[in-house]
Order: C-alpha cells, then structure tokens, then sequence
C-alpha cells in the first residue's frame, strides 16, 4: 500500500492505523486487532458503525433511485425533510440539504448577509466552523490557518467564555453534571462571569461594528474542536438578544452537538433557553454517510432567490434514506436518553480520577461529548490563575499507550491537551469502565516513564 499517493490529513498516532472494518461501537484493523471507538469519526458516527438498519437503507434505496440532482425532486427527500424539521423549534422549518458540515455553514455565511444587507459577522475566539473559503476566517483557532490565506473580511472573534481558563467562571458557571473546581462568586439566580464575558463581546459594538449593523453571530453551542469548552449560564441568550437588537442574525453550530449527543436535548442550543435564526448541521446526521443540512425560517430562505445557489449532490435520494434512518434509530432504540445515562455516568468516573491524578486539570462536557483536559500537574500555578498544559511528548505518550490497549479518542484544544470523547452514541457502562481502565493504565505509565527522567 503506498500512503503516499494519498493527500496528507491528520497524523493521529506515531503509526498511521490501519482499519479494515466496523461494527456498532468497535472497529478493526487490518491484522483483526479490535479497538473501542471513543470518538466516533469526530462526532460523526451517531448510531454505530455499519448499523444494520443504515445499510440496509442504502442498499434498498441505491436499487430504486440513486441520484437525480437536486434540478430534479423525490419522495425520500420530502420524507426526510419533513422528519427533520419535526424535531425543530418554532419556525426553523425550511431545510436546505448539503453535503458537509463546511458547507452548512459557508450556505449560512451567506444567508445572514443577504437577509440583513450587513457584513460584519462575529464568532468566538478558540471556535470552529470549518477552513473553506470564508469559514477560514471565521473559525478562531490559529493552528487551523495558512499564513498566506485571507482571514476573511468583516469577521469580529470575541473573547471565549471558557469557565476553567478563562479571566473569569468557576464551580458555578456551567450546564453540566461536573464543574471546574476553581472558586468563583456566582450563584443560582445570576452567573456572574457570563455577564463579564458578555460585556467583552459587547465592546466590539464601541470599536469595531457600527450599532444596527451587524449580519450574524456563530456559536457552537460547546467548542469541539477547540477542547469541549462550554459556556456560562445565561451568556448565550444575552448574546442572541444583542445580536438581534442590532439587526443580526443568530447561527448555532451544532455540527458536532446535534442529534441528541449531549443528552437532555436533541440540539444542544436547548440547554442555553435560545432559538436560532439558522441551525448547520452535519456528521451525526448521517451516521458516516457524508451530509448536512442548514434550517431556518422560510423568510431567510427566500433571501436566496435574490441569486443562484445550486448543490449537486445535496439531498440526493441515498443521503435522504440515511438521513430518515437514522432518526428513527435514535428514537427507537432511545439513543438520546443512552448519552445522557452513560455519558453522565462517565463524567462521573473521570471526576473520580480528576480526585487521584493531578494530571487531570479539568473535565468537562454533557452527554457523549466529554474533554479531559490534561495539565502539568508538579506547576500548577491555578491559584495565580496561570495553568500549564501538560506538552505534546507526554500528550502523545498516553494518546499512544491507550491505542495499543485498543482505546481510540481524539485530542483537541488550542495547546492540543485535551482528550475528546465523543463516542458512538450506543456505547455502555461496560465501554466506559474498560475506557477508564485504560487511560488509568495509560496515566500510570507517565508517571512511571516520568519519575525515570525517560518524558
């Protein structure tokens, strides 16, 4: 096999892995070995690896229909369509189909500027909204850019409300079964460090956007890419309202959060009391199978018909198969409620390792969509407010170790210091407690290699 005929992408391990095959929550390399999958393609396989209901929608679906183009119109895509936006909020019921999460949001960009005739869009330092075109300056994380690329015109980043590195937050700032364990001033009525944060993003109104001027804000409703980093109570809902309030659109990002991953709702936006103008979706919508959608109000859909916007294979009859399957897998076999019970109850236990091992600075997440940031725990300098992440040798060292114990999870955050677990969403409390023996496992040899001057 000649790798090198293939296009660089992300070099995961010291090794490329090799995999040959998938079945629900497990995937195999080529020589038979198995490993537990913790990260789900990057949120993307929602209901399984190779479920057999999704495949066999494909095959019945590719032996009636396979693509028209969407010049063309079918009964599945109306099928789907209307599944989709049964699970939508207020009027968020026109449905554009796309291919990928970059393109949800590249369709986005350009529907909150022609709706409003302004610009400017704003978004959140440590972000990701895709590379392409104009997300390449819209998303917020440097490492993520080419130097000779344009940053995009009218883009704004505001200061990222993150709760455990961040100026301000602590134990009471978060939506979440577990909390930083920094102190903070904040109580049930009123977070605090969400109204400071608020304020940083408002100032970009006195220096850098015209009031009444503004086209859009974009928010994923927690960072993925950027290390699972969630908000403050309240601070969204007071970004949408001043969004509004100056003439722009409001867009949630749940590329990664949707589909019920994070377990009390169906799309993470729930849980910060918002209602988007536009929602991009994408990954867990088809389960592998490469599709997205954007969703809005037919009144911001009809700013389209000003111009021409056309998507060849968008909505195409097997990606609308998928896309009904997979819903209906959610709901039936209670995949939802899964994230919630299982990713709560890992939460749980990697609190219970946080308490043993100071390596563990924070943990974080709702549901299946769970960070571990990892820290060096012998300077720890919190209580100046100043933390150390822990270097990319001993982040590859444990990233290494869990892979050839069979434990597959992605690693994420601006230092690349935070393990990402955002599993398919039909793992067990079995998977979690091996997960956990592992990283133990893993975490234990660190120190040991450490303690021998070998890290």
């Amino acid at each position: 096999m000649q790798l090198d005929n293939v296009f660089p992408q992300v070099q995961m391990y010291e090794e490329p892995l090799l995999l040959h095959e998938g079945k629900m929550q497990w995937l195999f390399d080529h020589k038979g070995k198995r490993y537990l999958d913790m990260f789900g393609g990057i949120a993307t396989v929602s209901v399984g690896h190779c479920h057999p209901r999704i495949t066999e929608a494909i095959a019945e679906q590719s032996g009636i229909l396979g693509h028209v183009s969407g010049a063309y119109e079918h009964p599945k895509m109306y099928e789907y369509v209307e599944a989709l936006v049964s699970k939508m909020p207020g009027d968020l019921k026109t449905v554009y189909l796309v291919n990928s999460g970059s393109e949800a949001n590249e369709l986005a960009m350009q529907l909150v500027r022609l709706h409003t005739g302004n610009q400017d869009v704003l978004s959140i330092q440590n972000c990701y909204h895709g590379v392409s075109g104009n997300l390449h300056g819209l998303t917020a994380l440097a490492s993520v850019k080419y130097n000779n690329m344009s940053a995009g015109n009218f883009i704004h980043h505001a200061m990222c409300p993150d709760v455990f590195k961040g100026i301000w937050g602590g134990k009471k700032c978060r939506d979440s079964p577990v909390q930083t364990q920094r102190s903070c001033e904040c109580d049930r009525v009123r977070c605090h460090a969400a109204d400071k944060y608020y304020e940083q993003l408002e100032d970009i109104f006195s220096y850098s956007i015209p009031r009444g001027k503004v086209a859009g804000f974009f928010a994923e409703s927690i960072q993925g890419v950027g290390g699972i980093v969630q908000f403050p109570r309240g601070y969204l809902k007071r970004v949408y309202e001043l969004i509004r309030s100056n003439g722009g659109l409001c867009v949630a990002d749940e590329v990664q959060t949707g589909f019920g991953r994070t377990g009390e709702h169906f799309w993470n936006f729930q849980s910060h009391g918002v209602t988007p103008d536009i929602v991009t979706m994408a990954k867990g919508i088809g389960n592998g199978f490469p599709m997205a959608a954007v969703v809005t109000t037919p009144a911001i859909a009809r700013s389209l018909n000003s111009g021409f916007h056309f998507n060849t294979f968008g909505g195409n009859p097997v990606s609308c198969a998928v896309g009904v399957s997979v819903l209906k897998v959610i709901d039936e076999e209670g995949l939802q409620k899964n994230c919630l019970d299982v990713g709560t109850y890992f939460l749980e236990k990697l609190c219970g390792m946080r308490r043993e091992w100071k390596i563990i600075g924070d943990v974080r997440g709702k549901g299946l969509m769970i960070g571990v940031e990892l820290i060096d725990g012998d300077q720890d300098d919190s209580d100046k407010g100043i933390i150390n992440p822990l270097n990319c040798r001993a982040i590859s060292r444990i990233k290494n170790d869990c892979l050839k114990m069979g434990l597959l999870f992605g690693v994420g955050g601006v230092r690349s210091n935070v393990l990402r677990f955002m599993p398919p969403m039909c793992v067990t409390k079995a998977d979690v407690d091996f997960t956990i023996a592992v990283l133990r496992r893993a975490m234990q040899n660190y120190y040991e290699a450490k303690y021998r001057n070998n890290l």
